[in-house]
């Protein structure tokens, strides 16, 4: 592995840390508990963890709200077992990436404690403050992504303040240096830590428009759901003046900077605006922004061969020199095996999946689960935690559905999560999917993600390779990976029903048959292709 590029190409696997393991008995995963993990981990061949937010938080949004970025939160446990945490992952050879949410903090964090006091105070504009109109209502029409006004009311300063996400997450003013800079050292801190990388939460919001002008209204035909549903009333508006304002982009240069000093240290932006693939594309462009950027554009209910492809083939065609991240899964989506799967999924086709994914050009994010073929965990109202679900109940039932705790052991308790009642319940399908019940299966789903893993690092052009489509019918995804003269020609059946295809005039050298999965066949031309069936062929060089 080159140690400057080695996330071009790697599969990060997704920590959500509440639901990963429990050792200290409360009910909630910690530090801890991933070092317990990681030599699971690392036998499944990925390359990297990501580790959503452990920092000090009142919980809020479990995490997302900071109150002290330089600190572990006690329930998750310490400092000390972060830095165990770093040694062992790279003593499995395991790059370690952590969240770094930057738009925002908790209103319990100092700067806010401290900047809603009054308008005279040293940090009075480090959050996004705005007087009344006359009649005493919001300066503007933004709304936030977690239902309402975007603005919040605060009687000590006689003024409202941003949060493009729950009231009790202020939005800082990155208008203001000292922000930025604040910002910028609590990320050179833990760059001091070791760590590899950062995911970086929301990084379309970092800036508002500072003229805070409306969001225009978007027509009904117009309105879809990226990381939202669409009977959201912020699925109503354009949201060009709240977020992906063109002065990001000099933020992200100044944190690319930062990031150079540090030889391997990578960056990843979760990317959510209007149009997702062309921020990717700005985001990335050249060796001075992003190293990576995924979007939401493969976390939705679309799925065909035809979605994917144009989904991927308009990325492609704007991306230039930049390096696209994707991921079907994570902790804010309804677990893919479900979404995709439409309560259906088989074995076949979640190992299809998994192979798909990894086999577009790219990065790819995993998330923790998804190599057991989880599928979204059903959660009674009285049990949810999530207060995204809490408010848009029952037509959107949140996200804690996919953030339920990992399945170990399928005859212990909780399924060997936790010896007290887990923070959300573990799911009663879950059980028969545990780790423990698959590692003694070898046709199971995880031992078929490990084996593929495994097989693609043989094949660097899976890697590095670059991606040509070939269009064809529903429900087949086929396209062509090349590097340094080696072609691959690559087929997916997403379907339950055989299918055929007459293959292209192109000479096939070999089939590659040792991936593991069910495999295509190939007589007098014609490529038949079982249900959630995959084919990988090497072509002969021309």
């Amino acid at each position: 592995m080159d140690q400057l590029t080695w996330w071009r190409g790697a599969v990060i696997y997704q920590i959500y840390p509440r639901s990963m393991l429990d050792t200290n008995g409360d009910g909630v995963g910690d530090l801890q508990g991933i070092i317990n993990k990681l030599d699971y981990i690392a036998s499944l061949n990925v390359d990297a963890i990501w580790i959503s937010p452990f920092f000090t938080s009142p919980m809020k949004d479990f995490g997302y709200d900071i109150s002290d970025y330089r600190d572990v939160d006690p329930m998750f446990g310490s400092m000390q077992d972060f830095d165990d945490l770093i040694a062992k992952a790279h003593s499995l050879n395991i790059k370690v990436i952590i969240d770094q949410v930057l738009s925002h903090t908790s209103d319990q964090h100092q700067w806010f404690i401290e900047s809603r006091e009054d308008r005279a105070n040293a940090k009075q504009d480090w959050y996004v403050w705005a007087k009344p109109n006359e009649d005493g209502t919001p300066p503007n029409n933004w709304l936030a992504i977690f239902g309402g006004c975007a603005w919040e009311w605060e009687p000590r300063r006689q003024q409202y303040y941003l949060h493009n996400f729950l009231t009790s997450q202020p939005d800082l003013n990155f208008h203001n240096e000292d922000v930025r800079n604040a910002v910028l050292d609590n990320v050179q801190f833990w760059l001091d830590k070791g760590v590899d990388g950062f995911r970086l939460d929301a990084i379309t919001f970092c800036f508002h428009d500072d003229l805070l002008r409306d969001n225009p209204a978007k027509p009904k035909d117009k309105r879809q759901g990226r990381g939202f549903s669409e009977d959201n009333p912020y699925a109503y508006q354009y949201h060009y003046f709240n977020n992906t304002r063109p002065e990001t982009v000099s933020f992200i240069e100044d944190l690319r900077a930062l990031i150079n000093r540090y030889p391997g240290a990578v960056t990843l932006g979760e990317v959510s605006s209007e149009d997702s693939l062309a921020t990717m594309a700005e985001y990335t462009q050249g060796n001075e922004r992003l190293h990576m950027a995924y979007s939401f554009e493969l976390l939705t209910d679309d799925f065909s061969a035809e979605y994917i492809r144009e989904t991927v083939e308009a990325l492609e065609g704007r991306i230039g020199d930049g390096w696209p991240c994707w991921a079907i899964g994570n902790h804010d989506v309804q677990r893919v095996a479900s979404r995709w799967g439409k309560g259906q999924a088989t074995p076949e086709m979640i190992k299809m999946l998994n192979a798909m994914l990894c086999s577009l050009r790219g990065s790819v994010c995993s998330y923790q689960g998804e190599e057991l073929g989880l599928t979204e965990a059903k959660i009674e109202y009285g049990q949810l935690q999530d207060p995204f679900g809490i408010a848009f109940w029952p037509m959107f039932k949140g996200r804690d559905g996919c953030r339920t705790p990992m399945p170990w052991s399928e005859k212990s308790l909780n399924a060997g999560f936790s010896e007290a009642k887990p923070w959300l319940p573990v799911a009663t399908a879950h059980y028969a999917l545990s780790v423990e019940s698959q590692e003694q299966d070898e046709q199971s789903i995880l031992n078929s993600y490990r084996h593929f893993l495994g097989w693609r690092k043989k094949h660097p052009t899976l890697i590095n390779g670059d991606i040509e489509f070939i269009v064809t019918a529903e429900p087949i995804l086929s396209f062509i990976r090349s590097d340094e003269g080696i072609s691959y020609l690559i087929c997916f059946n997403l379907d339950a029903q055989q299918q055929t295809l007459t293959l292209p005039e192109m000479g096939i050298d070999e089939v590659l048959i040792d991936h593991g999965l069910v495999n295509g066949t190939v007589s007098n031309g014609l490529l038949t292709l079982p249900p959630y069936g995959c084919f990988y062929a090497q072509l002969t060089s021309i």
